[in-house]
């Protein structure tokens, strides 16, 4: 009889209140947040399902309490509706929340509806909300201006006791989003390993993650300041929650936001300082007077083989170097204390090595280049002179990685210490292979076209010298924006 006239009660609301809700056809939506095995849950999702039925203007949307990212989304609503913490159940409608058997929203103060109270005093909400055409409850919730990434473990002591902690961050700050991962997955593990290597951090899982802050299960780090021991103390939380205050008035956003665009820019760098440094004089020398000696023998057939044979001995060559040497920077240059003085030192080597490179635009010649020795190039000229094979060629290319060094190595080994503190062994492996890929380019379709008879390596040999003067002057841009750019990204904290 009670439920009859509670529903009685709400089809007058609705017949008597303006039809906003047929003109758009837009529904009004219930936020309802839950507990399994909750009677008072079962009891109020039974109401929302009677008045469902009686009139079917308004749907209910179900969140678990015990859902790590419906937690979230619950302390940010109660923020928005002013409304305290309380027992499930929980209803969101139009202005009211319902917390428990407390109504926010109805009365000019928040008011306790005991028992069959409860039931009239929902569906009050109700009717006013779908008189009304109510928004959505989540179109109220405030925006978040930074993200806490928790990676835990169920089972686990230490998961669960930084789970308290990650929920204690979001009741104190509504402004910080949650995003839970669980640390037990290959991929979340991979990724955690990404975020700490961002962060230069070291631990496993359980992790917490939000602004400046990478917390462990023992250690806490924050950029440019030393770790500090971890372990749930008073001091220890009011520590972390200083932290994240800090990253909300920062508005520093989610470091999932972070890691991509340190992702991306490492990319970019790559594939900006392999096209530019591809365009490569010595390399372009090499491989003419290479091609032009088998043309002088009379072995044009082979012209195509021999490039791409001596295009592929660099490749392997330059690659296997600096996959070594990039394995041997991501060992050494670990510590914050030694990585930062050398990020720094070598950026300050490739802008001094960038801006001699560009005084030979307008001073070629003079003083020295940054290019092979004088004295090593009859050596060179004669070792080219000598492979008129295929696999002759390949050697050439590989002894020419090696001479080809000093004019080479610059823009090489500022992104291999780039890679070095960004990426991890399979993720480097990959951008090397595209760094090198895209440095042998050119001289792949140097060989085609003189092969296919485009053009002949006189003329080529014309156009590089013509051109040594801009090619020094685009490496050396080269290397002043990545020296820049890498001291930039040290300031940042990107690196």
């Amino acid at each position: 009889m009670k439920r009859l006239m509670s529903l009685v009660f709400l089809a007058l609301l609705v017949l008597l209140a303006p039809a906003a809700l047929a003109e758009d056809g837009e529904p009004v939506e219930v936020v309802y947040f839950y507990e399994l095995g909750c009677p008072h849950c079962a009891h109020v999702e039974g109401v929302l399902d009677d008045l469902q039925e009686l009139y079917p203007g308004f749907v209910v949307h179900k969140y678990d309490i015990h859902s790590p990212a419906d937690r979230s989304i619950l302390q940010r609503l109660l923020a928005a509706y002013g409304a305290d913490i309380g027992p499930v159940p929980m209803v969101f409608v139009g202005d009211v929340a319902m917390v428990g058997t407390t109504f926010y929203g109805l009365n000019p103060e928040p008011t306790d509806y005991p028992g069959p109270a409860q039931d009239f005093a929902l569906e009050e909400a109700i009717g006013l909300a779908l008189a009304e055409s109510a928004s959505f409850p989540l179109a109220r919730l405030p925006d978040t201006v930074a993200e806490l990434v928790l990676f835990t473990s169920e089972g686990d002591y230490a998961s669960a006791e930084l789970t308290d902690l990650a929920f204690h961050l979001v009741d104190t700050f509504p402004r910080v989003g949650l995003r839970i991962y669980d640390s037990s997955e290959p991929e979340n593990r991979k990724l955690l390993e990404r975020l700490l290597r961002l962060y230069d951090a070291r631990g496993e899982a359980p992790a917490l993650i939000v602004g400046d802050l990478a917390l462990t299960a023992d250690k806490a780090f924050v950029r440019r300041q030393d770790a500090r021991p971890f372990s749930f103390t008073r001091e220890d939380k009011a520590y972390v929650e200083q932290q994240v205050s800090l990253a909300v008035d920062r508005q520093a956003g989610s470091p999932m936001d972070r890691l991509r665009l340190q992702e991306q820019l490492t990319l970019w760098a790559v594939v900006g300082a392999a096209a530019l440094d591809s365009v490569n004089p010595c390399d372009f020398a090499v491989l003419v007077l290479l091609l032009g000696t088998l043309l002088v023998i009379g072995k044009r057939g082979k012209v195509i083989w021999a490039g791409l044979a001596f295009t592929a001995g660099i490749f392997i060559a330059y690659y296997l170097m600096g996959f070594l040497l990039y394995s041997i920077l991501g060992i050494t240059v670990g510590t914050r204390g030694f990585r930062v003085p050398f990020i720094y030192a070598v950026s300050a080597l490739a802008i001094l090595v960038g801006l001699w490179e560009m005084k030979d635009l307008l001073w070629y010649g003079k003083w020295f280049s940054i290019e092979v020795p004088e004295r090593w190039k009859p050596k060179v000229k004669a070792l080219t002179s000598s492979a008129v094979t295929i696999p002759g060629a390949f050697a050439v290319g590989v002894l020419d990685s090696l001479f080809l060094a000093p004019c080479t190595s610059g823009p090489y080994l500022a992104i291999l210490t780039l890679l070095s503190q960004t990426t991890d062994r399979f993720q480097g492996g990959m951008l090397l292979l595209l760094y090198n890929l895209i440095f042998v380019l050119p001289m792949i379709g140097i060989t085609l076209l003189v092969h296919f008879g485009f053009t002949t390596t006189a003329r080529a040999e014309r156009w590089r010298t013509a051109k040594l003067g801009k090619l020094h002057f685009v490496t050396g841009v080269v290397m002043l924006l990545l020296g820049a750019g890498m001291i930039a990204g040290v300031r940042l904290g990107f690196l």
